[in-house]
């Protein structure tokens, strides 16, 4: 993909807690050269700031939002009906930024399903995209994916990769042939 001023890419959280979650999106966005801005836009907290990324995202040429959010998980809709820009959201479970959880443990255990139900339900008008709980990364590999459509180059190296993740598999498999499973899985353990 050609080298542009700005970012292809806007990753955005409800809150800095939610940054060790979303770092995954950053780091496989960041493997294949492909730029970013990450942003902290509270959907609840602040509002007009909310509207104002979207604006700034669509005058900046962004082309694709991820936006991780936990419990109501509002921002990914949100933003999302603020824009045109194809948006992605990550359900993010409470706690999983190593923070400790702002809701009761009862309401906290629900473990993201609350996030995922809540993205993953958009009424129809403002649709997202939606990944599994805490898959970051898999949201910047669907991210890149729609990037690819105009990008013969970056199609290429997404090819590269699953080329590169299906013969790592054959290795294990291979690997674990000659060994066996419990002498494998006692090998893995240990590394």
């Amino acid at each position: 993909m050609a080298r542009r001023a700005g970012p292809l890419v806007g990753i955005i959280m409800g809150s800095s807690s939610d940054g060790r979650v979303m770092a995954a999106a950053a780091e496989a966005l960041d493997g294949f050269g492909v730029a970013h801005e990450d942003q902290i836009v509270s959907a609840h907290r602040t509002p007009s700031r909310l509207a104002e990324y979207a604006r700034h995202a669509e005058e900046a040429g962004v082309r694709v939002i991820i936006a991780g959010a936990g419990g109501a998980a509002h921002l990914p809709g949100m933003i999302a009906s603020n824009t045109l820009i194809p948006v992605i959201g990550v359900p993010i479970a409470a706690g999983a930024s190593g923070a400790r959880a702002a809701a009761p443990p009862r309401l906290a255990a629900l473990g993201g399903l609350d996030a995922l139900l809540s993205m993953s339900e958009m009424p129809t008008g403002s649709p997202v995209a939606c990944v599994g709980i805490n898959k970051a990364a898999n949201a910047a590999l669907y991210a890149l994916k729609i990037l690819a459509v105009e990008s013969p180059a970056l199609r290429k190296r997404l090819a590269s990769h699953r080329l590169a993740q299906h013969r790592a598999v054959v290795r294990e498999s291979e690997r674990m042939r000659r060994s066996g499973v419990r002498a494998h899985s006692r090998l893995r353990k240990a590394r």
